[in-house]
């Protein structure tokens, strides 16, 4: 099952095509507004603006960084990176979280003191921004909607659509400050967003961290996958078991595996294909096997 990759590219550039398409111009959609409204933030006064502006930043970094990953990572390996450049997209989510972390941050501390002596913000121009908000956003997704679904695309599409949750959010606030002078609404939205900004961005620094730090994957259960090799019959012993995972999908196995003394090495092919088969369904993409005789001291048990 391990996979090998100088086969797997010819037959989907048509598709990786049309997702690269789509995402660019989510991208520049995304791009262009985040900028509208980094300004239209400033001069409406308003902070619900610039922590939607700050969520949007984010989204455009998270598109554009899959953008560029999307291609990237499909590159096979390389004798600098032996693994594939699968762990440049958990290193993308990496910034991002951080450049969202901070963001969020900002907002909340220039929001606070807004609470205690509220300024006045423009309704009318809040609400002109929301719409537009919602239109682009909405636009983009329409166009991700369209194409292949790769787990970069359906990742961006909910970020998007959280965005157009946001804009809705400022556009009740602003049609409610239109009618009741009531400008305290803004940093209340504002806060809103970004505590929403800060748990979601502080949730996938946690995952992306036990991607680098090995963690074994969430969607395999490593004492499962022990139990499963040793009901083998030809298997006595499992040990010096790891499970990580590149990205977040492509999982690696290694395993010590003691068996008999007398299997040749036919016998030994046919036990690692019964392996492969029998970890079929734990969603392992590549195994490492190592096999040993029973009393022979593994090197790393001696430590």
């Amino acid at each position: 099952m391990s996979h090998h990759h100088h086969h797997e590219h010819g037959h989907d550039h048509t598709h990786h095509h049309s997702i690269s398409s789509n995402l660019k111009v989510a991208f520049f959609l995304n791009l262009s507004f985040t900028i509208i409204e980094f300004i239209g933030g400033i001069f409406t006064n308003s902070m619900a603006i610039l922590s939607d502006a700050i969520h949007d930043l984010g989204d455009t970094f998270a598109i554009g960084s899959s953008l560029f990953l999307e291609n990237y990572s499909q590159k096979g390996r390389s004798k600098k990176f032996s693994f594939g450049y699968k762990r440049f997209s958990p290193l993308s989510a990496l910034i991002n979280s951080v450049i969202l972390l901070a963001g969020s941050l900002f907002i909340i501390t220039e929001a606070i003191p807004r609470l205690l002596n509220p300024e006045t913000v423009d309704a009318r121009g809040m609400l002109y921004l929301a719409l537009a908000g919602i239109f682009f956003n909405g636009l983009a997704v329409f166009r991700l909607r369209k194409g292949e679904n790769s787990i970069n695309q359906r990742a961006v599409m909910l970020h998007l659509l959280e965005d157009v949750l946001g804009w809705v959010a400022v556009l009740v606030g602003s049609i409610v400050m239109l009618f009741v002078n009531l400008p305290i609404i803004d940093p209340i939205l504002s806060l809103l967003i970004a505590v929403y900004i800060f748990w979601n961005a502080f949730k996938n620094l946690r995952q992306v961290m036990h991607i680098f730090l090995q963690a074994t994957p969430d969607d395999v259960d490593i004492d499962k996958v022990k139990s499963a090799l040793e009901s083998l019959e030809e298997v006595q012993d499992t040990h010096d078991t790891h499970l990580w995972t590149l990205d977040g999908n492509y999982n690696i196995l290694s395993v010590h595996l003691v068996i008999n003394n007398n299997m040749r090495l036919s016998e030994l092919a046919e036990l690692r294909m019964k392996v492969n088969k029998k970890l079929k369904s734990y969603h392992i993409d590549h195994i490492t096997i190592q096999f040993e005789v029973p009393g022979e001291l593994c090197e790393l048990e001696k430590h």
